[in-house]
């Protein structure tokens, strides 16, 4: 009883942490609310994988929610193979978040327009003193390191949800409640 109703609380958390991956991919398009910068295609390339709005997103919304104690076995089997879409999914999210992040800002500098902490290893994040590198768009550094974290965040949230699902659904299946292995003596 405990695990159908933890199962039905997190997959109902699924909708809105999706919501939230689409609103903060979106505000990456526009660095301090500003749309002349997506216009003139001087985002970091890691926004353009849509991460946020695809793959953790809109198809974290498609996964199936809800118990399953209700359906026969084969849709018990179904929302497993969905929940595993879902991880993949949200770790592609998580992956492409952190390599935005660890890649730094596309921004203007001294030198022009150019990843200025691309050759950091991701340095510039513990040493803000490196941030006043990128001229414009303002404050791009702090905007990124926000919303590439949060992304991570969400993705990482929506892997485990999932994971609890799936373990949920395989003990249903394997020990319990569906049983869709053919056991010798019983048919």
């Amino acid at each position: 009883m405990g695990s159908r109703k933890c199962g039905g609380c997190l997959s109902c958390l699924l909708i809105p942490l999706a919501l939230w991956s689409i609103i903060v991919n979106i505000l990456l398009y526009f660095p301090n609310g500003q749309f002349s910068y997506a216009a003139s295609n001087k985002l970091t390339n890691y926004v353009w994988y849509f991460e946020g709005i695809c793959f953790s997103g809109v198809m974290q919304g498609r996964v199936p929610k809800g118990t399953v104690d209700k359906r026969p076995p084969c849709f018990t089997m179904l929302s497993i193979i969905f929940s595993a879409l879902g991880i993949a999914f949200s770790g592609y999210s998580m992956v492409i978040s952190a390599l935005g992040l660890l890649q730094g800002p596309y921004c203007r500098t001294l030198h022009g327009w150019e990843y200025a902490f691309e050759d950091t290893a991701g340095r510039f994040l513990t040493d803000s003193s490196m941030w006043s590198q990128c001229l414009e768009p303002t404050h791009v550094v702090e905007w990124n390191v926000i919303l590439f974290s949060i992304l991570i965040a969400l993705s990482g949230l929506q892997v485990i949800i999932c994971l609890v699902r799936i373990s949920i659904q395989l003990s249903k299946t394997l020990c319990g409640t569906y049983s869709v292995i053919i056991q010798p003596g019983i048919i």
